[in-house]
């Protein structure tokens, strides 16, 4: 997989038995201020809800099985990133995280999913890293779950294959680069232009890739999180009906699940998703 907005033909998901509220970040600490809880009931009817739009939809899903002392399991993007070579096992920066890589990789092995490596220093989270287009690769860093070291370590698997990498730098309390910048197409992008770097703004320009722009006040509910299928369709939380409908007016067909239960832990559906095969754009 070499973007973010091929026609989407195989993920990664995993199960949300065990799911709850952990105080990591900005998100999560609110929802338990507000004295919210995960109900798994709940989690697992809309995890597999969202399951079955993605089957629906012609995507193959690979399951990843729970394991109690993970609670966050579910958001697969984090702990690997497919690449053109093979998938690559990240370094999460939240220490109950650490253990998901392992598992991640394992069942992506039994699938037959092809294995790069790891990422053996400081700490990266996929939710950090956008395929931007073949030959770019994007890599936020907030210096907390993505470091400056881990990001070049993972950026050197695209270096060597002659990739430019750009990184940029991302707001701790905003989490990852994906809770206010996601790819839709070849030369579009969600955004929340307030919040995203000058420089990395500067260079989509010179890639030509405009920005639909995100509120700041949209981030929060994981409004700007969207996970594209290819040929102008995406999957949102409808958290952001506003920005939903800015892309139905692009001519986007919009596919909504309801995944409150993730958005109050600070994920959406881009978070809950590891892309593992794409075609034709």
């Amino acid at each position: 997989m070499d973007n973010e907005y091929g026609v989407l033909k195989e993920v990664l998901l995993a199960s949300p038995q065990h799911l709850r509220i952990v105080p990591c970040n900005r998100v999560s600490e609110n929802a338990l201020r507000s004295g919210r809880t995960a109900c798994g009931v709940t989690a697992k009817s809309q995890h597999r809800a969202l399951a079955n739009k993605l089957a629906s939809l012609g995507v193959r899903v690979v399951s990843v099985q729970p394991l109690s002392h993970l609670p966050d399991l579910a958001f697969t993007r984090d702990s690997s990133l497919m690449t053109p070579w093979g998938l690559i096992g990240l370094r999460p920066g939240a220490e109950h995280r650490k253990g998901e890589v392992d598992v991640v990789l394992s069942a992506a092995k039994a699938a037959g999913v092809p294995n790069l490596g790891k990422v053996e220093v400081g700490c990266v989270e996929g939710g950090d890293v956008s395929l931007i287009r073949p030959g770019h690769v994007a890599i936020g860093v907030s210096g907390n779950r993505t470091t400056t070291l881990g990001a070049q370590a993972l950026g050197s698997f695209f270096e060597r294959e002659g990739w430019s990498v750009i990184y940029t730098r991302v707001e701790p309390d905003l989490l990852h680069l994906d809770t206010h910048f996601c790819m839709l197409d070849r030369d579009l992008a969600l955004g929340c232009i307030e919040k995203l770097d000058p420089t990395f703004l500067d260079r989509l320009d010179e890639l030509g890739i405009d920005i639909v722009p995100v509120r700041a006040e949209e981030i929060s509910s994981l409004g700007c999180n969207v996970l594209s299928l290819g040929r102008r369709r995406i999957i949102s939380t409808g958290s952001a009906p506003r920005v939903d409908q800015a892309l139905a007016d692009l001519g986007f067909e919009v596919h909504t699940i309801t995944l409150d239960q993730f958005t109050q832990c600070g994920g959406g559906v881009h978070c809950l998703t590891m892309p593992l095969r794409r075609s034709g754009c």
